[in-house]
């Protein structure tokens, strides 16, 4: 598949197919993919009732979700799934404020995955790629920092 193809998966009335399939927590959450380029990805997740915890601010996971699939749409937009095992191997979270609005998260890490791809295609080692992205409320303030690690390893 092409990655103009990839992203139009994102981007069209294919996420919600998509979501229902593959990602359906993130269709309860509400969380959408407002921006997809080569370099970039910018998520969205709103503040209501089902996001909410007890502390009237947004659930940590439900930001967590968000952050990972702002960085996990450029993984897929990069990769040809068929020749490539992909995890999450790590996550590593900073709460900056207390999220009380609609949380966009914002990963420019494009450039990092395209390379770990290039070495992992070279050979069958495991490669990791960690990748930032950080969630602004509707002040632009920045609520959250996500250091999420996808390990790619070429299938045999």
């Amino acid at each position: 598949m092409s990655i103009e193809k990839r992203k139009r998966l994102f981007i069209s009335w294919r996420y919600f197919f998509f979501l229902v399939t593959k990602l359906p927590m993130c269709l309860l959450a509400g969380v959408k993919v407002n921006k997809l380029s080569e370099q970039e990805s910018v998520t969205t997740v709103p503040y209501n009732f089902i996001n909410k915890n007890p502390f009237n601010s947004m659930y940590f996971a439900v930001q967590a979700m968000a952050a990972e699939l702002s960085t996990g749409t450029l993984v897929f937009l990069h990769l040809d799934q068929s020749k490539m095992s992909v995890i999450v191997t790590g996550l590593k979270a900073e709460y900056l404020k207390k999220a009380k609005s609609k949380i966009t998260f914002v990963c420019k890490d494009g450039n990092k995955i395209v390379d770990t791809i290039n070495q992992a295609s070279k050979s069958y080692d495991s490669f990791s790629c960690s990748m930032t992205a950080s969630g602004f409320d509707s002040n632009n303030d920045c609520v959250s920092n996500f250091e999420i690690t996808w390990s790619l390893k070429r299938k045999k």
